[in-house]
């Protein structure tokens, strides 16, 4: 495979000068829907990472093979909760993994996920582990986790070369939700942006006696202020 300089520099004028073939998409894409060449499918849907918190701790203080089941247990179990809810699962970095949701209760389904995932590692994945790796009870280390999640119009493009290429979500919603997920802040485990907020239905917004499940918050992202709303209440699947 050439990878001198002058054939690199071909390759980045030829994708400079690429003219995007785009089409609606009535539905989540995967990676052979999008044409490697010049293909881009915009969508509306809402976009939910699920980070696992302190996995540098994990793998710096416990076994490799304990870090490595703590992670699969979390995106085993965020990926169920993504599925049950209706999303589709398009990316996995690490011990993160995105969802994508689209129809009339997205962001609704995205909202309610996010908070059974925290359900499941605070309820589930924390005592089992607990009680199983004498690493993670003998150094007193809690897991936790962060959920952000966004909605808005996103591109879904086809980076990469053959045989080894993934879609890359070009679009605000993609990126404010992965931030959203780096959150590191104590007790709150589910964000979302006022977006999302304004669309959630009466069950995903408040609890049985009308109480908000949410509380506003500032957040900056690409020097702008912006407000995004935290929860601190789980949801049992």
């Amino acid at each position: 495979m050439a990878t001198d300089e002058a054939f690199l520099k071909g390759r980045v004028d030829t994708l400079f000068g690429t003219n995007f073939e785009q089409r609606e998409g009535r539905v989540v894409p995967t990676t052979a829907d999008v044409a490697l060449k010049d293909g881009a499918v915009k969508i509306e849907a809402a976009f939910l990472y699920a980070d696992l918190a302190g996995s540098a701790k994990l793998s710096k203080t416990c076994p490799w093979t304990t870090t490595a089941k703590i992670i699969r247990a979390f995106l085993d179990c965020a990926t169920r909760l993504i599925i049950k809810h209706g999303g589709h699962v398009r990316s996995f970095d690490g011990d993160r993994v995105m969802g994508v949701f689209m129809g009339d209760s997205k962001n609704s389904s995205a909202a309610n996920c996010g908070r059974e995932i925290h359900w499941a590692v605070r309820k589930i994945i924390q005592p089992a582990a607990f009680k199983q790796f004498k690493s993670i009870s003998d150094n007193g280390i809690e897991i936790r986790n962060c959920s952000g999640i966004d909605v808005g119009e996103v591109r879904a493009v086809r980076s990469g070369i053959r045989d080894n290429n993934d879609l890359i979500w070009i679009g605000k919603a993609a990126s404010f939700s992965a931030k959203l997920s780096d959150v590191r802040d104590e007790g709150y485990s589910t964000y979302i942006s006022s977006r999302v907020y304004k669309q959630l239905n009466q069950t995903a917004k408040c609890d049985g006696n009308g109480k908000s499940l949410w509380l506003s918050a500032s957040f900056v992202f690409a020097g702008e202020g912006e407000m995004v709303y935290k929860s601190n209440h789980w949801k049992k699947p």
